[in-house]
């Protein structure tokens, strides 16, 4: 789609490690082949959004130090090769949702990924080795912190920007297709960027699906 000064402007903030995250960041891309936008993704930290939380169950704060690691890395992609943010995260998100590799548990849990996946889209190794170092933690931080300005701290990821206003979601579990995608981003649009709407909220009873 064209990104001429006209296109709405998107930033699309992401853990790679969530699936839900990964089911709205796919209808973002279903949004870009039927709507004028402009998406950029940028990185926030769902280990950060729980650190200190010792009243979450002792599985999920081990699967929140494995998703350390690569939010990591896209912070310093981010920073130094921002072209390649969104190449990644469909690579690595594939990798780690639709080949079935999420959940994993503690620091290192997705290197192996990481790996793969850096030196699938043509970056350095040297992207892959900062998941082991807190290097670009303070980037990371900030990039989250950003995203957390425009929401409040009562959120997970994604984290969607229109123009000044941002909303939590939309949390979907299928990815929509074709110009039902579009119709969904315009209600999304709508409901977004009007400066009083702040939540629209329903139990999930289903898990994600990838196709």
């Amino acid at each position: 789609m064209s990104t001429q000064n006209n296109a709405q402007a998107i930033t699309f903030y992401f853990d790679v490690s969530c699936p839900f995250c990964w089911v709205t960041s796919r209808w973002i891309k279903e949004v870009e082949k039927v709507r004028d936008v402009a998406v950029t993704f940028a990185p926030m930290s769902l280990f950060v959004l729980n650190e200190g939380r010792e009243e979450l169950p002792a599985d999920y704060r081990e699967k929140m130090k494995a998703n350390l690691g690569p939010a990591r890395v896209f912070s310093k992609v981010a920073v130094e090769a921002p072209d390649k943010v969104d190449e990644l995260y469909t690579v690595m998100g594939h990798m780690v949702h639709n080949e079935g590799n999420g959940g994993r548990k503690d620091f290192g849990g997705y290197n192996d990924i990481i790996a793969r996946a850096v030196e699938k889209v043509g970056l350095d190794a040297e992207f892959a080795a900062v998941a082991d170092s807190d290097e670009y933690d303070e980037q990371l931080r900030k990039f989250h912190a950003t995203a957390m300005e425009k929401v409040g701290n009562d959120v997970g990821t994604p984290v969607i920007q229109l123009g000044e206003r941002a909303f939590f979601g939309p949390v979907l579990t299928r990815i929509p297709r074709g110009e039902t995608a579009g119709e969904l981003f315009d209600a999304a649009l709508t409901l977004g960027t009007y400066p009083h709407f702040f939540e629209l909220k329903r139990s999930r009873d289903e898990m994600p699906s990838f196709d």
